[in-house]
């Protein structure tokens, strides 16, 4: 007698992180996981899910070029099995002013937040609507309410991803699929390491915990929500940035976010 395949979740910046907690809640939930991220540590985690007791395939790949979608999206389909949740996590930051960042490192950061995100979003969106079923969750953040200064490429792409997340849950009503963005503020992750942004107030400051931040937006999810900011704080940052003029926010994300600002 056969039986229905496992519904899978597809997770990827899922090497730590939020997109670590989000792939441990959907395996809590009996989702069969597959998972990617651009570094070795892919490994880790997916013995960390497997241990949940479902299901765990990995890839390292680099998210960032259509080649790299799609050789993702070829390891995902030999699944053979529906993808039910996308969260299209990964993501990079890059601190410093935009002239003084290497340029390549500048493009890496749209080829990944954006690039590659709407690439992998259009070959699984397209496969879910067709099937009538599925959840997309992106991770945007409330970094793309401002215009990021000393960070400018990265809030670039955050309000890109909060803009088209919206636009494309408006294209897909009435079609079975929804779409959720999540907009977290600083979160204890590596991000602010990895972006050159340890001396700076943000890096130094307060920050959510990934566990909370991934559970919010999991609820969001599976609520059929359209965004989600996490926490008062992020909620009323986003709220009070609606209604500021640009310029204003700008010159205080450059308190926040210039090198050297956590010394003063």
């Amino acid at each position: 007698m056969s039986t229905a395949p496992r519904s899978l979740a597809v997770v990827t910046g899922a090497s730590s992180g939020i997109g670590l907690e989000l792939a441990k809640l959907a395996a809590g939930k009996g989702y069969d996981v597959v998972i990617a991220a651009n570094e070795p540590d892919i490994d880790i985690a997916a013995d960390i899910l497997r241990s949940i007791g479902v299901t765990v395939d990995a890839m390292q790949v680099d998210l960032s070029t259509r080649h790299g979608v799609a050789d993702f999206y070829r390891f995902v389909a030999d699944r053979q099995q529906p993808v039910d949740l996308l969260f299209a996590n990964a993501g990079l930051g890059l601190g410093h002013a935009f002239l003084d960042q290497n340029l390549d490192a500048a493009l890496h950061v749209v080829d990944t937040n954006v690039s590659g995100t709407i690439s992998l979003i259009h070959r699984i969106g397209n496969d879910m609507r067709t099937r009538g079923s599925g959840r997309i969750l992106i991770t945007g953040s409330i970094a793309g309410f401002m215009p990021g200064s000393y960070q400018a490429v990265y809030n670039a792409t955050k309000a890109f991803l909060n803009s088209f997340s919206l636009a494309l849950r408006e294209e897909l009503t009435d079609r079975g699929v929804s779409v959720t963005c999540l907009m977290p503020g600083p979160t204890a992750t590596r991000f602010f390491q990895r972006a050159g942004m340890l001396d700076t107030q943000i890096g130094q400051g307060a920050k959510d915990d990934p566990v909370e931040v991934a559970k919010v937006g999991f609820h969001a999810m599976m609520n059929d929500e359209g965004d989600v900011a996490v926490g008062l704080k992020n909620k009323l940052q986003s709220a009070v940035a609606n209604v500021t003029p640009a310029g204003f926010l700008a010159r205080q994300h450059a308190k926040m976010a210039a090198p050297g600002s956590s010394n003063t």
